[in-house]
C-alpha cells in the first residue's frame, strides 16, 4: 500500500510540473511543434563569413578603430571573442521562441494630428497594458529624419513575470517602427537582468532582437542580448552610460545600429523589409515603457524614483539628437513630453552641468504602481 501510495504521489507530482512548464508546450498540436522545428533551422544556420559592407554614414569616425576603450573590450577578453570573420548570433532555442509567444503585443503609441497642427489634438495614446514617459520630436508633417541618437545610463528595475520595463530610443514612420535601448524582461529573456535590446516592426512582422529574420548582425563582439548588469548606475554614484544611435546609409538606406562613443557598427536593418522607412523617419522617441497585463499594477522605471534634477540619482537619455534628411546631427533642444500616469512616472527635460561643460537632459523614471498599493 506505502509503495501505491508514492506512485500516486509521483504520478500527480508529474502532472503538476507537466502543467507549470512552459504553457505553450500543454497546448502545442503536432502541427505547431513541427512549424517552430523549421523555423529554428531557419534561424540557427550555419555560422557564415562577416557581411562585407562599408556604409556611408554621417556618424563613423575614421580613427574610431584607434580607440583605447572599445565597447566589446568591455563585454570580452580575447579568448572569448567569436573567431575571425563570424559573429555572436544567439542559438535560438524552441524554449526562446515560446516564450516569444506569450510576448504581448506591440506597443501601438500615435499622435492625433489635425489640421497639420505642429502639436497634437488628441494626445499621446499607449496601448492596453503599456505606459510611457518620454520626451518626442514635435509632431510635423514636414519632418524628415535620418537617424536619431542618445547616451543613456543602465538601472535594473524590478519587475514580475509578464512584465517589461525598459528604456529605448525609437525612429518611426507610419507603422515600421525601429528601437534599441535596454530592457528587464522575463518573458523575453527567461531573466531579470537589463539587457540590450533592438525592435523592428514592419508589416505583420514584430520581431525582438534575432528571434526572427530581418537584422543582419555583423560585429564580432556585441551580443544582442549582452546583460549590463555589471555597468548598472547605483543611485548617488556615476554610473556607467553608452551611446545609441539609429542612422540611415545614405547610398543603399539600410538602417544602421551604431553602438558606443567610437559608433561601433553592430549590424542594420534592410531597407527592402520596410515599407514606411524606405526613406525618412518622421518621428523619434526616447525614454521609458512599462508593461504589465491588464489588471495588474504597473512595474518601477528607469531608476524606479522619481528624477530629482540629479543625473548621479536619476534615469536619463541625455544628447539626445535627430540628423536631418542631409545627415545633419541636430541637438534636440525642443521636445513634445508625455507621461501617461503623473502620479507613478515623471518627467523632466533641462541642462544640467558643472563650469566645464553641461548638456540636455531627459530625466525620467518613477516607482510605479506596485509601489502605492
Amino acid at each position: 500500500m506505502h509503495q501505491k501510495a508514492v506512485q500516486q504521489i509521483l504520478l500527480v507530482l508529474y502532472f503538476l510540473l507537466s502543467y507549470n512548464r512552459v504553457q505553450g508546450e500543454k497546448i502545442m498540436s503536432k502541427s505547431e511543434d513541427v512549424e517552430l522545428e523549421k523555423q529554428l533551422k531557419f534561424l540557427n544556420k550555419p555560422a557564415v563569413k562577416t557581411v562585407k559592407m562599408k556604409p556611408t554614414l554621417s556618424r563613423i569616425k575614421k580613427n574610431s578603430s584607434d580607440s583605447t576603450t572599445t565597447w566589446s573590450s568591455m563585454i570580452w577578453s580575447k579568448d572569448e571573442r567569436c573567431p575571425f570573420g563570424t559573429v555572436p548570433i544567439k542559438r535560438i532555442t524552441k524554449d526562446d521562441l515560446l516564450r516569444q509567444k506569450y510576448m504581448p503585443p506591440p506597443e501601438d503609441a500615435i499622435f492625433d494630428v489635425s489640421n497639420n497642427s505642429s502639436e497634437p489634438k488628441g494626445g499621446y495614446i499607449s496601448s492596453q497594458g503599456y505606459q510611457v514617459a518620454i520626451a518626442r520630436t514635435l509632431t510635423n508633417p514636414n519632418n524628415k529624419f535620418t537617424g536619431a541618437g542618445m547616451i543613456t545610463n543602465f538601472y535594473n528595475p524590478r519587475v514580475e513575470d509578464g512584465q517589461h520595463s525598459a528604456c529605448r530610443l525609437k525612429i518611426q514612420k507610419d507603422s515600421d517602427i525601429i528601437q534599441v535601448g535596454w530592457r528587464v524582461d522575463p518573458t523575453l529573456y527567461g531573466d531579470s537582468k537589463t539587457r540590450l535590446f533592438i525592435h523592428s516592426q514592419f508589416g505583420k512582422t514584430d520581431c525582438f532582437n534575432t528571434l526572427c529574420p530581418g537584422f543582419v548582425h555583423v560585429d564580432t563582439g556585441t551580443p544582442l542580448d549582452m546583460s549590463y548588469m555589471d555597468s548598472l548606475t547605483h543611485r548617488g554614484v556615476d554610473g556607467y552610460e553608452e551611446t545609441m544611435y539609429i542612422e540611415r546609409d545614405s547610398v543603399n538606406g539600410n538602417w544602421w545600429l551604431l553602438l558606443s562613443s567610437n559608433y561601433a557598427q553592430i549590424g542594420f536593418w534592410p531597407q527592402r523589409i520596410f515599407t514606411g522607412l524606405t526613406s525618412f523617419a518622421t518621428n523619434v522617441e526616447w525614454g521609458g515603457v512599462v508593461y504589465s497585463p491588464p489588471g495588474v499594477p504597473k512595474p518601477p522605471m528607469g531608476s524606479s524614483f522619481f528624477p530629482i534634477r540629479n543625473n548621479l540619482c536619476d534615469a536619463f537619455c541625455r544628447s539626445i539628437t535627430v540628423l536631418n534628411k542631409n545627415g545633419k546631427t541636430i541637438q534636440v533642444d525642443k521636445v513634445t513630453t508625455q507621461v501617461d500616469n503623473p502620479n507613478v512616472y515623471k518627467v523632466l527635460f533641462e541642462r544640467l552641468g558643472n563650469d566645464k561643460e553641461s548638456y540636455l537632459f531627459f530625466l525620467y523614471g518613477g516607482p510605479g504602481e506596485s509601489a502605492q498599493v
